[in-house]
Parts: C-alpha cells; structure tokens; sequence
C-alpha cells in the first residue's frame, strides 16, 4: 500500500478533512467521500465502515490509481484481459 493510501485511510479513520496530490478525503454526516484527481471514487460510510464505489467514475477511468485506491478502501477490483471488475463483476 503507498504512503497516501495510508494517509487517505488514516484521514478516513480520524474523520479528518485530507488533501494530497491527486487525492482528496471529504466527511460530512458519518460518510466520508473520496476523490482522484477532482472524480468521485468511492464513498465511506463511517458507521458500517462499508464502501460504495462510484461505478461511473470507475467505468469511465479505470487507471491503475484509481483501483489502487479502491483497494486500499478493502474493494475487490481487479482487471482481466482489459476488462475491469468490482466484485467479480464487470463494469
């Protein structure tokens, strides 16, 4: 896991406001939102700790950080013959 994946989860955890280079960690009412690069990713429910991932976002910039992000939040996305999948899935 990188150095700002630690920290974005960190953030997430002491429901802390984070902002580091491409990623930025907002909370607000027990759910914390995350975003790459300005998009939307995922968004933390502090209360279940359950993550719902923006299923757009993921369809229309399935990058490498992007997954890398959403594996750091504990998602199964994986990419098989360049096609991605949320929980076995394809998006």
């Amino acid at each position: 896991m990188r150095v700002i994946e630690k920290q974005m989860l960190s953030a997430i955890m002491d429901w802390k406001y984070f902002n580091k280079d491409n990623t930025m960690v907002k909370t607000y009412n027990g759910y914390s939102d995350i975003y790459l690069h300005g998009h939307h990713i995922a968004e933390y429910d502090n209360s279940t700790n359950k993550v719902k991932v923006n299923v757009d976002t993921l369809r229309n910039w399935p990058t490498n950080t992007t997954k890398s992000r959403l594996r750091a939040l504990g998602v199964n996305v994986t990419t098989k013959k360049g096609v991605t999948y949320l929980d076995n899935q394809p998006v």
